[in-house]
């Protein structure tokens, strides 16, 4: 992009390392050979009720002493505790997380306070495993912050193990990581190759998302959706949390509002506030989703897609726009592409409360 650009470059880019398997109808041997790479011989299995069967499959192959599995969305600090103590007490040498976004944010919590490395089994498009970026909530608060401790060590991307994600659920999740995407081309951090990676994330989960939408068991629209997702983390893990990371956990930490469907529904408002005072981004977004303009281009997805769009759908109350507002404003970091405002941001939260057309 910009083949006209004159000036020298001038940014450092640091890349994070992490082992990547794509192993369809393996994890349980792809996990069971990680742990045994790590010297791993008691295990911590962090899944949630609802993924018992798939970790007793991966139990029956890994050294597992204790199978946590009070999993909490936004990871409460009560929660993380528990689980450091259950942790410790079992003996655990090695975490593996079997589940979405709240199972990687649980583990990462724990190797935050004790240093574990985490073997990740994605079962969503969240993207967390890709970071190094950890986040608790506190009350209302949710804070965040990044850690080279809490990077998964090896991440096992089993298409097998998201093919009985509905439809809508999906759609959902890789709409959140379609916003690591955006956000990582204006993040406090970003540089041309977060771009670049961002760009290329984009263009895969463009690509899956419409397949799984209709056909969620596709394992090749599966794998287009995970190596897209892939891509966005990575991109920003480095190009670090921008306008639209920072309005969703202040609202998911203030409402307790379900993570991937507040991701997806504030999306479009953001890039619509941004994209014209980041024209490589919007060069970049259009042409990964194969439009004219970024704006459009978003739009027909979502479309398609049969995207959320209101907050209020969510359980978001009206009354809390302005509270919301302010505490966004301070946490927006500074460099935005377009300036923020009060009334700019209270504007763009009630459009996402509403479900209005993006402005």
């Amino acid at each position: 992009m910009n083949s006209e650009r004159t000036e020298p470059m001038q940014f450092t880019h640091e890349s994070l390392a992490q082992r990547v398997m794509f192993a369809a109808h393996q994890a349980s041997t792809a996990v069971a050979d990680e742990l045994e790479a790590i010297g791993a011989t008691r295990v911590m299995l962090i899944a949630s009720a609802r993924e018992r069967s798939l970790a007793a499959t991966i139990a029956q192959r890994a050294p597992v002493v204790h199978h946590h599995d009070e999993v909490v969305m936004h990871v409460p600090v009560e929660v993380a505790e528990r689980a450091r103590e259950a942790a410790v007490s079992a003996g655990a040498d090695a975490l593996v997380s079997l589940g979405g976004g709240s199972a990687t944010g649980l583990a990462k919590a724990v190797a935050l306070s004790t240093g574990l490395p985490i073997v990740a089994v994605p079962t969503t498009y969240a993207g967390s495993e890709a970071t190094n970026v950890w986040g608790m909530t506190r009350g209302t608060t949710k804070t965040t912050g990044a850690d080279a401790r809490v990077l998964p060590r090896t991440v096992v991307y089993d298409a097998a193990l998201l093919a009985t994600l509905p439809g809508p659920i999906a759609v959902s999740s890789g709409l959140n990581a379609m916003a690591h995407g955006i956000d990582s081309m204006w993040g406090p951090h970003a540089d041309p190759i977060d771009r670049a990676l961002a760009q290329e994330g984009i263009r895969g989960l463009a690509a899956g998302l419409p397949i799984v939408a209709t056909d969620p068991g596709s394992i090749e629209g599966i794998e287009h959706t995970l190596y897209g997702a892939y891509l966005a983390a990575v991109a920003f893990a480095s190009a670090g949390s921008g306008m639209h990371h920072k309005i969703c956990h202040v609202l998911g930490g203030m409402f307790n509002l379900p993570h991937a469907q507040t991701h997806a529904v504030v999306l479009p408002h953001v890039l619509a506030f941004n994209a014209s005072e980041a024209p490589e981004a919007e060069e970049r977004i259009a042409a990964a989703l194969d439009s004219k303009t970024a704006v459009t281009g978003l739009a027909d997805l979502y479309a398609s897609l049969h995207a959320p769009r209101a907050l209020r759908d969510y359980g978001m109350p009206q009354d809390g726009i302005a509270e919301a507002a302010a505490k966004i404003l301070e946490a927006i970091p500074a460099g935005n592409p377009a300036p923020v405002t009060e009334v700019g941001v209270t504007a763009l939260i009630h459009a996402a409360w509403a479900g209005d057309q993006p402005v």
